[in-house]
């Protein structure tokens, strides 16, 4: 799924496994997905640090570093 999902829109239809995945994880999913993982960085974050600025601050290095690393996968994987 992960690789797949760097497909472009012009390859054609999507597999019915992707479909149902799309279905299934839906933008619901994906909100309660990001809602879990600031929770889980906001609990991980030592007692100093807890505060919002600082949790922001590591979920958006998190995030951009998660994205930085999905595109290199889809270069070496796909292309």
């Amino acid at each position: 799924m992960y690789v797949s999902s760097c497909r472009s829109s012009d390859m054609g239809d999507v597999s019915k496994i992707e479909e149902h995945w799309q279905n299934m994880f839906g933008p619901a999913h994906v909100d309660q997905s990001v809602r879990s993982a600031i929770t889980a960085c906001w609990m991980a974050l030592p007692k100093d640090r807890k505060t919002p600025e600082a949790l922001e601050q590591e979920m958006r290095r998190l995030f951009e570093r998660a994205l930085k690393d999905f595109k290199e996968d889809c270069k070496a994987f796909i292309n």
